[in-house]
């Protein structure tokens, strides 16, 4: 699966090929777009790309770029 298939996904999709695809890499806290406080939630690996979680399974953000620091990615697969 490409990034721009998940893209296309329903919410309820995207949540199935998390659960069965995904591979948890650790807790992330995402930006808010408006300046306000930080959303709690989890990056996962899918396939070639990563996709950012939020705890409530609210929002669901596909990346090209995995937006964990190195050392905490490496912290995560030991």
């Amino acid at each position: 699966m490409t990034i721009e298939q998940f893209k296309e996904l329903s919410h309820e999709q995207k949540l199935k090929e998390l659960r069965f695809s995904g591979e948890l890499l650790g807790s992330y806290e995402r930006n808010n777009e408006n300046g306000g406080p930080k959303t709690p939630g989890d990056i996962y690996a899918v396939h070639d790309f990563w996709v950012y979680l939020s705890d409530d399974e609210e929002i669901i953000v596909p990346s090209r770029r995995n937006p964990l620091p190195p050392a905490e990615e490496e912290e995560e697969a030991e």
